[in-house]
């Protein structure tokens, strides 16, 4: 009995050691739009393009609209309204004292623009593309990484893991 009681005790901790190893999936994230430029007419018209064509956009992720001057304004437009620079009545207004936070509720491509004046015209705008997952997995190291497309493949077998090690363990103990 007492040698079952060890063999037990040494299953569990194995399973918590392959479960501390396992991947971790971490919290969405926040981008400052424009990064230490913020949203603001830029000094080119592609500034905001190349900003979000440097990132990838999860459900869940939160664009952070900071105005460093003046006051601006955000408008989540059609691809129409977007390419037109078209002045829409539904914005958000940002200021320096009061950032906007945008969370998109669904994936695909969004259209931001600023409808003061000719900012638009001037390049204070941008397109991106949202998409499903955002799972970061924990290197050794402890330096996020992108997940591979199999992720969720592989948090089944983690699941049919732990299925299979309490099934082993009751066993154990009942035998």
């Amino acid at each position: 009995m007492a040698s079952r009681m060890g063999l037990i005790w040494c299953l569990i901790v194995v399973v918590a050691l392959l479960n501390g190893a396992t991947a971790q999936v971490t919290a969405a994230g926040e981008y400052q739009v424009g990064d230490s430029l913020g949203w603001t007419v830029p000094p080119n018209t592609s500034y905001y393009s190349i900003w979000a064509s440097s990132k990838t956009f999860f459900l869940g992720d939160a664009l952070i609209f900071n105005a460093t001057s003046g006051t601006h304004t955000v408008a989540i437009v059609s691809e129409a309204e977007y390419n037109a620079c078209t002045k829409v009545s539904s914005v958000f207004e940002v200021q320096p004292c009061c950032p906007f936070r945008y969370t998109p509720e669904s994936t695909g491509t969004k259209y931001i623009i600023c409808t003061v004046s000719n900012h638009c015209e001037q390049g204070q705008k941008f397109s991106f593309t949202v998409e499903s997952q955002n799972f970061i997995v924990e290197s050794p190291a402890g330096s996020p990484t992108e997940s591979p497309s199999n992720f969720a493949s592989s948090l089944t077998v983690g699941a049919l893991y732990a299925v299979l090690t309490t099934t082993v363990i009751s066993f154990l103990t009942f035998f």
